[in-house]
């Protein structure tokens, strides 16, 4: 993936886009199933270049718990410590479906009026 620098001071609007973007992204990733928290990171980073942090991933993790959107279990391993795995709840497969749904719909709408600056700041 290509990236313009941004100008500077624009770090903050980027931080507050991704993090919205975040918890789709991982509901996104279990939608084939369980994974431990390493396995969601690789996937987010080999499916969408999104690079995220342990540190990052487990609390919003966490929160998707508690909210009833993931359910998780520890699961002895014959290599290492025990790996606690994720998968979506019936719950979480709702909510990833409207979010899709919605991010598809408003990404749409936005890319419309993106668009011509785009065109404009290509020629």
């Amino acid at each position: 993936m290509v990236t313009t620098p941004l100008p500077q001071g624009s770090e903050n609007w980027e931080t507050q886009a991704r993090k919205g973007w975040l918890e789709l992204a991982i509901l996104a990733s279990l939608w084939e199933g369980q994974l431990y928290g390493l396995e969601i990171i690789r996937r987010l980073e080999t499916h969408s270049e999104l690079f995220v942090t342990e540190g990052t991933i487990y609390p919003i993790l966490g929160r998707l718990k508690r909210d009833g959107l993931v359910e998780s279990k520890w699961v002895e391993s014959e290599a290492g410590h025990p790996r606690k795995y994720y998968w979506l709840s019936a719950g979480g497969r709702r909510r990833a479906g409207a979010m899709a749904r919605y991010a598809a719909d408003f990404l749409s709408r936005i890319d419309s009026l993106i668009a011509p600056m785009l065109a404009k700041e290509r020629k």
